[in-house]
């Protein structure tokens, strides 16, 4: 598993692609193929087939996934997108940093092994 500049919910800014400057928020992680799927980005087109009785077909849109190296995280303190940082305060509790304001993002869950 691959350590990620982006969780869910978070605000991203997108640096490269068809959808360039665009801002929006991280609606899934796909952490083993370091991939993000943002809300109203990288929008296309599906054909899909019915299937069943209650379930219409036809062609939709929708969000696809984009490479996590092509957005940046944009600070809720300074409100510009910023590199991220890690930190451990002093009563051990880790942390994600703004690199650019230095202020506090949010903390770092802890993964169960």
């Amino acid at each position: 598993m691959i350590k990620m500049h982006v969780r869910k919910d978070d605000q991203v800014f997108v640096l490269t692609g068809k959808d360039t400057g665009k801002t929006g928020k991280v609606l899934d992680v796909d952490k083993d193929n370091s991939r993000v799927l943002v809300e109203g980005v990288n929008i296309v087109t599906k054909h899909k087939k019915p299937r069943g009785r209650n379930q219409q077909g036809g062609i939709i849109k929708q969000e696809a996934f984009i490479s996590a190296s092509n957005v940046m995280l944009v600070c809720s303190k300074c409100k510009r997108p910023s590199k991220t940082g890690r930190k451990i305060m002093e009563n051990g509790e880790k942390v994600r940093i703004c690199k650019g304001c230095g202020e506090i993002i949010d903390t770092i869950r802890q993964a169960r092994t």
